[in-house]
């Protein structure tokens, strides 16, 4: 017989293994998000239809002018019949995007995939076929990495809220009830079904919205991870997860560790003027509209242009940030031309300036006035958004610079070094739309 101390020793070790083999697959998760940096939210399903935001019209009635008995039945007219997975794909790429995460459900239950849990889903659609399998078949083809976003709230089924009263009284889901332990059961088989018959997704996107400790986030940790080692998880069941989320605007600063998805503004603690130590760092992603709405909206015509665009994913990548751009498809099944145009645009700066982007930390210089600062190694990139007159100076740079070259091409740049002050002078530099990149080597 064993003694207890080699018995405990090796409980131990086997717990030290765990933890270490942990460790590793956290590191490896991060590090291929980080080096990402771009990725395309797709927000889709029959709300498309009515040109309503996805779930909000039943949640929040009075602004979209439709009532939920209406917004139920767009499924039954839900038919994108022109819907080409492989064009999406090809589309992420070309526009330089290296992950993509959808819809598989959003907060008013409608399931994108064939889940066998419910009927209030896209097989029981005219359309009667599974987009989410589509859309992993085509990203797979292209070794396009494809998360899943994934609503825990959900206004269809009957644990999670009374049914038998309007989503509006009650959309923030009825965890007192006898019933809820049910809606967790449900949640679990349907991320079951996500993570073991639709490849090995990039990352479970939940979105939680208020007190998301209800829905009792480590039981979907454990099980997220059991299944799927590599795939990341994000802030919103209660959680931090692998990375936070801010929606719709970015940073100020750098976010530190303990910053969370509600206090990623400018005006937390949990953001950082100066450049942290890598230990510090807290990842993060932030996502963001072409125009002012999630899902397709052909009266929204707000959209941003290229250039902002572009500069929202130099700003993300200068605070150690993600870019998830979304797209919201027509009730077609296509991608209307302005997002096509921007998100081409973007792809065609990239080209150019890519490696100032992908596989970049944050800068050490931060707060410019006239651009932004990502590093990678001992290059360091300085995004110039207003190109100065003569000479562009840079403060702060404690690195001692051996040269420097746009990445637009050209010969290497002169410069002057006198302490943290590098003087470049800029004239006939070939300028880049949007941002000019200048790479800066440093010793």
């Amino acid at each position: 017989m064993k003694s207890t101390f080699a018995l405990l020793t090796a409980s131990c070790l086997a717990a030290s293994a765990l933890l270490t083999a942990a460790d590793t697959h956290q590191s490896e998760r991060l590090k291929k998000f980080n080096d990402a940096k771009f990725g395309m939210f797709i927000h889709w399903g029959p709300y498309s239809l009515a040109s309503v935001e996805a779930s909000w019209p039943i949640m929040e009635p009075g602004t979209w002018a439709i009532s939920e008995p209406d917004y139920r039945a767009l499924r039954q007219r839900f038919n994108p019949t022109q819907f080409d997975a492989k064009a999406f794909v090809k589309l992420a790429k070309a526009a330089g995007q290296k992950y993509m995460v959808f819809t598989t459900k959003h907060h008013d239950g409608f399931c994108m995939f064939d889940t066998q849990y419910t009927d209030y889903k896209i097989t029981k659609s005219p359309y009667g076929k599974d987009i989410v399998a589509q859309l992993v078949e085509a990203a797979q083809a292209e070794k396009m990495p494809l998360g899943f976003y994934y609503s825990p709230p959900d206004m269809n089924h009957p644990a999670f809220r009374d049914t038998s009263k309007l989503s509006a009284t009650n959309w923030a889901g009825e965890p007192a009830r006898p019933e809820w332990p049910l809606y967790l059961d449900y949640m679990e088989l349907q991320l079951r079904e996500l993570l073991t018959r639709y490849g090995d997704p990039f990352v479970i996107w939940f979105d939680g919205l208020g007190t998301q400790q209800k829905y009792g986030g480590t039981r979907f940790h454990e099980l997220i991870h059991g299944l799927r080692p590599m795939t990341l998880i994000n802030d919103r069941i209660g959680l931090t997860g692998d990375f936070v989320t801010p929606e719709q605007r970015l940073p100020n600063g750098i976010p530190r560790k303990g910053a969370t998805v509600d206090t990623v503004d400018p005006n937390d603690k949990g953001v950082l003027a100066e450049a942290p130590k890598p230990e510090d760092f807290q990842t993060w992603e932030t996502c963001m509209t072409i125009n002012d709405t999630w899902a397709y909206n052909k009266n929204d015509k707000k959209f941003k242009s290229s250039t902002e665009l572009v500069r929202a994913l130099i700003d993300a990548a200068s605070k150690g940030g993600n870019f998830l751009l979304n797209v919201g498809p027509t009730p077609e099944g296509t991608i209307q031309p302005e997002f096509v145009e921007r998100l081409t645009a973007i792809g065609d700066w990239l080209k150019v300036n890519g490696e100032s982007i992908y596989g970049t930390t944050y800068g050490p210089v931060q707060a410019l006035k006239f651009g932004r600062m990502t590093a990678k190694g001992k290059t360091l990139y300085l995004h110039v958004f207003d190109m100065p007159a003569g000479t562009l100076e840079l403060t702060g740079l404690k690195a001692k610079v051996a040269s420097i070259k746009a990445l637009s091409g050209g010969a290497a740049l002169k410069f002057t070094q006198a302490g943290d002050k590098l003087t470049i002078p800029v004239t006939g530099i070939k300028a880049t739309p949007h941002a000019t990149v200048l790479a800066i080597t440093t010793l």
